[in-house]
């Protein structure tokens, strides 16, 4: 018998695919709620506001649409989180090229004059900064993912602490006081489930 998991693995590895169907609308929503937040806080991490983020948004949703017809994963190429890097770095420097200009490693307004060529105000190809942003977005991502499927199956209580101490760091008395609990099931709820978050974030880190 298959269990939920299973059932969400398969779906989970078989959504790329799904997304051929440019027709297929609760898979292009299934992949637009899981990677929306990913993209635009790393825009918006990068210096847009929200509203140029959200765009940003959109235009690589759409750019993503345009590969699927013909689109062959291999994992021997490259992950799928480096794939869709491209995709987000691609739309920001298009973004970037529309708005400004890039002189001496610093990025101006195109209202300024400039003495460099269309070309030579283009970003470089590898951006270490952008890398870095979308390596700790990611794992935001992970870590976001992996505790909605620990919700489904955990107990109510011991998940609020577990969040409220492990994800966000609140010490495990305050954590105590503030449910009405023992702190030994503060630190009960920690050692179940640690290691579930583990498990669950390796398995989402191979899958992706």
């Amino acid at each position: 018998m298959s269990t939920e998991t299973d059932d969400l693995t398969r779906t989970r590895t078989t959504l790329l695919y799904r997304l051929r169907d440019l027709d297929d609308q609760a898979s292009w929503q299934e992949f637009f709620d899981t990677y929306w937040k990913l993209i635009y806080s790393v825009a918006c991490r990068y210096g847009f506001t929200e509203a140029a983020a959200e765009d940003i948004v959109q235009e690589t949703m759409v750019a993503v649409s345009r590969h699927m017809p013909e689109f062959r994963y291999d994992p021997a190429k490259g992950s799928f989180k480096t794939w869709l890097l491209q995709i987000t770095r691609s739309r920001i420097y298009d973004a970037l090229r529309r708005t400004r200009y890039k002189q001496e490693d610093q990025y101006r307004q195109r209202e300024v004059a400039l003495k460099t060529t269309v070309m030579e105000s283009y970003p470089a190809p590898e951006d270490a900064r952008l890398d870095a942003m979308w390596e700790e977005e990611w794992r935001k991502h992970l870590i976001e993912r992996a505790l909605e499927q620990i919700k489904r199956t955990a107990n109510a209580k011991e998940f609020q602490m577990f969040c409220l101490h492990v994800i966000k760091n609140v010490a495990a008395r305050d954590v105590a006081r503030g449910l009405g609990a023992k702190l030994s099931e503060v630190y009960a709820a920690k050692y179940k489930l640690t290691p579930r978050l583990e498990r669950e974030l390796n398995r989402l880190a191979n899958e992706l």
